[in-house]
């Protein structure tokens, strides 16, 4: 955990009181929407189709136990008693009361917790691997150099207004599991020939109403070069920016209208003129970084222990533990995902209940840390394996232990016209819907991993072009219709997926995924051939043929 400083606690109370006065300026009449709304917006509020709604930045993904109970209290106190976890890492409250919004970010405030540049055209949260710190194949903790950038980047006076939203992603470990290629910036830590550890950089990734897979412009970036370089990136989108249309606004745009080695050549002109000023960072700076981060006094324990080999016995532990346990780098211990994808449930959700649980459960098991994945579930990071079987007991009395982590029904989903005022189509009850089809995990494990994401608009909050298979709900008169896309990927591979044919009423869609999946099971060339790899090999045509043949 990262330890906030006095700095940063009167910087998140101002912005309260600053806030709580434009709210009460807003209920008196003084300030009408319109010109409330770019105020709220830098606060992380939105308006949607029934009330407003309040995101909260979780930097990096990493809560503590205490912060989750604040979040546990918010939603008990100013929503419906639940919150909404997203990709970017940040958790949601869909049903806050306007008047209520100065005491809720109050409280919110005295765990650490705020909305600031969770929207409006600004640097939005900074994300990262959800198992940084902890995995076994990572160079190091990328969080170090994702707090830094968070403090650069936070009220930066230059970004604050950009052309449009930007995003920042970065990864330390071999696989790449902070989907990077999608982002406007995406940093990938790695060593170069002489050992040095520094950051390939890539730019221009993003999805929406025009998706791009990023573009690497400078293959090996010193570590003391990283917020120079960044700031020569921004500097450069906010110069050549478009801002006269918002659908061409975007860095991924620019990248591209531009080119990669023009963009690349334009940003290495403006670092030249800034490397070496106040920007080159100095080692005793990240060292001081480094050390605000609390890391756990682990016990000297060994791999796999009696109570595991014991425990296993029962089939119910034993599958989730092949599912949902992940290899830590410290012997002994482990890295346990819990999933928010309940059959019948909208993915990504907690109850208030789950959320104060899950923080009694890390200060049990997980040295009071939690961790938030872009793949709307959450991680305990430091559990030892002797404590696993009686934490599995204890989440599955939750809800949160549904060994279906990486499957079919592990669905990535925006809030879809539920909730929100820009969806086409629902995405909540289609999730459902698929879960309940997969509901036999014997079927899910095989069929294997495979990634669905829906989205409810053509703003891909559901990352539906990098899904394995990707649903993106559109309107054809009056009526909701779902686009498929196969072949998708986030990971070091990243591609976006390919569109397999017409859209497919509501009713239809849930049976489409399932063609496609029995589909899958006929042609891939092996049993673990992993879906990806048979669409790869294969093509979308046969799928194509197995979902409209019937149509």
């Amino acid at each position: 955990m990262y330890i906030y400083d006095d700095f940063d606690r009167t910087l998140v109370q101002e912005r309260v009181r600053e806030f709580g006065d434009q709210v009460n300026r807003r209920l008196s009449g003084e300030l009408t929407e319109e010109e409330f709304k770019p105020l709220r917006l830098m606060n992380g509020v939105y308006l949607q189709l029934h009330a407003y709604m309040l995101r909260i930045a979780i930097p990096y993904g990493t809560l503590s136990s205490d912060q989750m109970r604040m979040l546990a209290h918010v939603a008990r106190r100013y929503d419906r008693n639940y919150g909404h976890f997203t990709t970017r890492q940040n958790i949601q409250f869909n049903w806050i009361k306007l008047k209520e919004l100065p005491d809720a970010m109050a409280d919110l405030a005295r765990a650490g917790l705020h909305g600031m540049q969770t929207s409006g055209n600004c640097v939005r949260n900074v994300t990262t691997d959800q198992w940084a710190g902890v995995a076994p194949d990572e160079i190091e903790d990328p969080r170090i150099w994702a707090e830094l950038l968070r403090q650069h980047l936070t009220l930066h006076p230059e970004f604050s207004f950009l052309p449009r939203k930007f995003k920042v992603a970065l990864t330390a470990a071999a696989h790449d599991r902070a989907a990077v290629k999608i982002h406007d910036i995406g940093l990938r830590m790695h060593r170069n020939g002489a050992g040095e550890t520094g950051f390939e950089v890539i730019v221009g990734g993003g999805l929406g109403r025009t998706p791009f897979i990023g573009k690497t412009i400078k293959p090996f970036l010193p570590k003391r070069d990283l917020l120079s370089y960044v700031e020569a990136i921004m500097r450069t989108y906010n110069q050549y920016g478009r801002r006269d249309n918002i659908y061409k606004a975007r860095m991924k745009i620019l990248v591209h209208e531009l080119g990669a080695e023009k963009f690349a050549g334009e940003v290495e002109e403006e670092w030249q003129s800034i490397k070496d000023g106040p920007l080159a960072l100095d080692p005793a700076v990240v060292a001081d970084i480094a050390a605000r981060f609390r890391y756990p006094q682990y016990e000297l324990l060994a791999d796999n222990p009696s109570e595991l080999a014991r425990a296993r016995e029962d089939n119910r532990f034993r599958l989730w533990l092949d599912n949902s346990v992940t290899n830590h780098k410290v012997a002994g211990y482990a890295i346990v995902t819990l999933s928010l994808k309940p059959e019948g449930g909208p993915p990504g959700d907690a109850t208030a209940a789950q959320m104060d649980t899950i923080a009694e459960l890390a200060d049990r098991y997980s040295h009071g840390e939690i961790r938030v994945g872009h793949e709307q579930n959450l991680a305990l990071p430091h559990v030892a394996q002797r404590d696993l079987p009686t934490l599995w007991r204890a989440l599955d009395g939750i809800g949160v232990a549904t060994p279906n982590v990486n499957l079919i029904s592990d669905i990535i989903a925006c809030p879809g016209l539920d909730y929100c005022s820009l969806a086409n189509a629902r995405s909540i009850p289609v999730a459902e819907e698929i879960t309940r089809r997969f509901r036999d995990l014997d079927l899910a494990r095989n069929v294997g991993p495979l990634h669905i994401n829906i989205s409810g608009c053509i703003n891909a909050c559901g990352h539906h072009h990098i899904g394995h298979i990707g649903i993106l709900g559109v309107e054809k008169n009056g009526e909701e219709y779902y686009q498929v896309t196969l072949g998708g990927r986030a990971d070091d591979s990243a591609e976006l997926g390919t569109i397999l044919g017409p859209a497919v009423p509501y009713a239809e869609i849930a049976d489409v995924v399932e063609d496609i999946a029995t589909a899958y099971l006929e042609l891939r060339a092996r049993p673990g051939e992993l879906f990806v790899d048979t669409v790869q090999r294969v093509g979308v045509d046969p799928f194509r043929e197995r979902v409209y043949a019937a149509r």
